[in-house]
């Protein structure tokens, strides 16, 4: 009995002095920030300070922005991912220095995939530098000016696709209640498909449609999802022992698939159109370049992993402008009036056709657009990490190699020293006479050299689907609609927790 007691005794020792290595390991970093006298959250062991983000009851905007409010008056507050130390950027000033002005510290993101997942680490998202610089430059020419207008026509076609579903609902004389947000997403699944892909996905009418549903895959609301996105994003070593994947497995396979289908029927008909897959079979054919060609090569999952990121990409961003867009202007119908009357006038005014330039050039769907990425920023933050040691301006910090840093988006957006009563969704924000200083503090697609390569045609793709819904339905709030609007608190990207009903019904002409 004796022998059994020391032996207990023991174990209950052992087992403390491992949960005190424990501790000691996981708060060894945790005096980081102050001994560089950068003001920062209290930190909780093991998990640091992304606990609540981590289980679910915070999403990523909400969680930054808190982590912004707690020093209203600082250019910085520090706070930890795990024993990581990290760093929220606040000062307008400061960020623009860091994503343009100093961009060559601060040239990769942080978030990065892991070694098992190739379509996660190949992407032009998380493809880290000189790698990244050299898959820029080749991409970049899918969304010249030229390349856009000519895809017009392409988007003009799922635009009319979106009516007849919409007319299909049988929404004239009183209307009746909707949802939203899956249309949304099935329109703009539409749009990626055709515009990058050459493919009709044909989601607006079929249910069970392949590539709606790898893109609701993509992101889900679940545990898991949301735990590979914060490693993702704020633990990236925990990537590969995990085998936490930025694409789905279902995804990647079934973009294989597509992808190598759709190049090998190209080739062999000689067909060429103005998208994505056009671009990458150029890219494919290409002489190598000798100086890049043991960093990057146009071929294998290389390929692929463009035409995913460019999916994931065009399904949720232009999803998320659409919908919330749709929702604000159901609840303040004067401005939803006002744009009504600027789109009907433009299209008369151009014969009854939608061309790139009467989409572009419409001045108050632009406020509107730009009001809605401020509130509603797809992707709540901005990555960076220094990839050398940066001093920071005016001050004694030294910003160190390999420290993560984030610009909070929601925290920013709706700072009231840089945007008036930031609750309220006001497009005039966005005025000739007022954006300049609006967007000193607006980056939903980030800035500088690594601003997202995207956000032309997802603008382009978000424009076209209000003109066709605002100028042929009126939309107002019904029972079911959120008001105010609550957001979901898992995941990474920027959801309306829930379905997004409205009351819809057919303008009168």
């Amino acid at each position: 009995m004796e022998f059994l007691g020391n032996w207990m005794v023991n174990i209950c020792v052992t087992l403390g002095f491992i949960v005190y290595l424990i501790y000691r390991y996981m708060t060894r970093h945790f005096d980081y920030w102050r001994k560089r006298g950068v003001v920062f959250t209290q930190p909780t062991p093991i998990v640091g300070n992304i606990g609540e983000f981590l289980i679910g009851r915070k999403s990523v905007g909400n969680f930054t922005k808190d982590i912004y409010d707690y020093a209203p008056n600082e250019p910085y507050v520090g706070f930890f991912a795990f024993d990581k130390p990290m760093l929220i950027i606040r000062d307008p000033e400061l960020i623009r220095r860091i994503l343009v002005k100093d961009f060559e510290y601060f040239v990769d993101r942080f978030a990065t995939a892991g070694g098992h997942d190739v379509l996660g680490t190949a992407n032009l998202f998380l493809l880290k530098n000189p790698a990244w610089k050299f898959l820029r430059t080749k991409i970049s020419p899918i969304y010249t000016s030229k390349r856009l207008k000519d895809m017009v026509h392409l988007l003009t076609e799922v635009g009319q696709g979106l009516v007849t579903h919409m007319d299909f609902l049988d929404l004239k004389d009183s209307g009746r209640t909707i949802e939203l947000k899956k249309i949304c997403s099935r329109y703009t699944t539409d749009m990626i498909a055709t515009t990058a892909f050459g493919l009709r996905a044909n989601s607006l009418n079929n249910p069970s449609a392949e590539f709606w549903k790898i893109g609701q895959e993509m992101f889900a609301d679940t545990f898991k999802r949301s735990l590979e996105m914060t490693a993702l994003f704020f633990a990236p070593f925990f990537m590969t022992p995990m085998r936490f994947f930025m694409f789905p497995p279902r995804l990647s396979e079934f973009m294989r698939k597509i992808i190598w289908d759709t190049i090998g029927e190209r080739e062999k008909l000689g067909y060429k159109r103005p998208d994505l897959i056009d671009l990458l079979v150029e890219l494919k054919n290409q002489k190598p370049d000798e100086t890049y060609k043991n960093i990057f090569a146009f071929e294998g999952d290389n390929i692929v992993a463009q035409a995913a990121v460019f999916f994931a990409a065009g399904f949720e961003s232009s999803s998320t402008i659409l919908s919330f867009s749709l929702y604000e202007l159901a609840v303040q119908p004067e401005i939803q009036n006002r744009l009504r009357e600027e789109i009907i006038d433009a299209i008369e005014k151009n014969g009854g056709r939608i061309s790139y330039e009467l989409i572009m050039e419409l001045p108050y769907l632009d406020m509107v657009i730009s009001e809605t990425l401020r509130k509603y920023p797809p992707l709540p933050l901005v990555d960076r990490v220094a990839n050398s040691n940066y001093s920071v301006p005016g001050t004694d910090l030294v910003i160190e190699k390999g420290t993560p840093i984030y610009v909070p988006l929601m925290g920013l957006h709706f700072d009231p020293k840089h945007h008036e009563d930031p609750d309220k969704f006001d497009p005039e924000r966005f005025s000739d006479a007022n954006k300049q200083s609006t967007k000193r503090a607006w980056y939903p697609f980030g800035d500088g050299p690594h601003v997202c390569i995207g956000q032309r045609l997802g603008l382009l793709q978000a424009k076209l689907g209000i003109i066709e819904m605002v100028r042929n339905y009126e939309f107002s709030p019904c029972e079911k609609t959120p008001i105010p609007m609550v957001l979901t608190t898992k995941g990474l990207m920027t959801h309306s927790a829930g379905d997004l009903y409205l009351h819809v019904k057919k303008v009168k002409t």
